[in-house]
């Protein structure tokens, strides 16, 4: 892919400050505000938690001010082209929000999300990998499908940020590192609106990893990254390189989302093999097997941050490659994957 020096527009630039200005400065008033409503994780509140005093559940306040601010006083003309992708992602918001302050059953969260999601689909953002010239299959079937993949797809997404959030600053730097390269690859797409989207969003993770890198002031709460989840999970959907081959770019969005699914991937199947239950909050996530291989902290939260970076790196390069090898190139890291994910259940007691 040719890239000019001007292939980032100035507004990029200015999405970028804003998102950042907005988060750093609505953080303060969320904390207040989680503060004054009881909006508290609690040590000890429940067996996984580990932090020692109480801290705000303020991340997705934050999140969600910070965005529609930013939309509202410098993106008119966006807000109104994706508004099908903000009004369902306040629906997940909102129940994570509940749930941060009640603690909702996993049913009645995976209903809010499915209901989020085919909100997404009538707004007409959904997948198109099945096509009726290509696979044969009737044309209702096809977009059924498609409709199911893509319900599959935005759940999973979301609720992989909400299970990897297991230490202060991965989700956020997860989140940074995959809205990074979708910036760079959008630039290549033409996509103008979701470019400055995906900027906004890339200063608001700024602003978000100040207060909870370690030790964090505020937690993210379900509020917060199951909205960060499900945003990734519809530009993802949304993202249409029209100017590199389908079978190139098809798997772009699992790599570069490629951390958060491996370490759900890694939960369940080793759940699954304990015949524990699978939706239960646990010391099993690549974080804490990581430090059971005898990782620090910080390194930890590192390792899984160089791999993110590394997995957008080879979706980068896939792009400029023939179908054939890019595909092999995808086959190579789901072997590695794999690999990794043998490597480290063998961590767990």
């Amino acid at each position: 892919m040719s890239l000019s020096p001007s292939f980032l527009s100035i507004y990029v630039f200015v999405n970028i400050l804003a998102g950042l200005f907005f988060a750093l400065g609505l953080g303060v008033l969320a904390i207040s505000f989680s503060r004054r409503l009881g909006l508290m994780d609690m040590p000890g509140a429940l067996p996984h938690k580990s932090h020692t005093s109480p801290t705000p559940l303020a991340g997705g306040l934050t999140l969600v001010l910070a965005l529609l601010s930013g939309l509202l006083l410098l993106n008119h003309g966006l807000f109104r082209s994706l508004w099908g992708v903000i009004l369902p992602a306040l629906i997940v918001f909102g129940v994570g929000l509940w749930d941060d302050f009640r603690r909702l059953p996993a049913g009645v969260k995976l209903l809010g999300q499915v209901v989020a999601s085919i909100l997404l689909i009538a707004f007409g953002t959904y997948v198109r990998v099945l096509k009726p010239e290509a696979t044969g299959l009737p044309s209702e079937l096809a977009l059924l499908l498609n409709w199911g993949i893509t319900i599959f797809w935005v759940v999973g997404i979301t609720n992989a940020f909400n299970l990897v959030d297991s230490m202060d600053g991965i989700v956020v730097g997860l989140a940074g590192i995959a809205i990074s390269f979708l910036v760079l690859v959008t630039a290549g797409s033409q996509q103008v609106d979701l470019q400055h989207l995906l900027a906004l969003l890339l200063g608001i993770c700024g602003g978000l990893y100040f207060y909870n890198v370690s030790p964090a002031r505020f937690f993210l709460g379900d509020s917060g990254a199951q909205t960060i989840g499900f945003l990734l999970a519809a530009v993802a959907i949304l993202y249409n390189p029209s100017n590199f081959p389908q079978g190139s770019s098809w798997f772009l969005p699992i790599l570069i989302l490629g951390v958060p699914i491996f370490d759900t991937t890694l939960v369940v199947v080793s759940r699954l093999r304990r015949r524990e239950r699978v939706f239960r909050a646990g010391h099993d996530h690549t974080y804490h097997r990581l430090v059971a291989k005898g990782l620090d902290n910080t390194r930890a939260v590192a390792v899984m941050h160089i791999a993110a970076v590394g997995l957008g790196c080879l979706g980068f390069i896939a792009l400029n490659l023939a179908p054939l090898y890019a595909n092999a190139l995808f086959v190579t890291a789901c072997l590695a994957g794999l690999g990794c994910l043998i490597w480290l259940d063998s961590s767990r007691q």
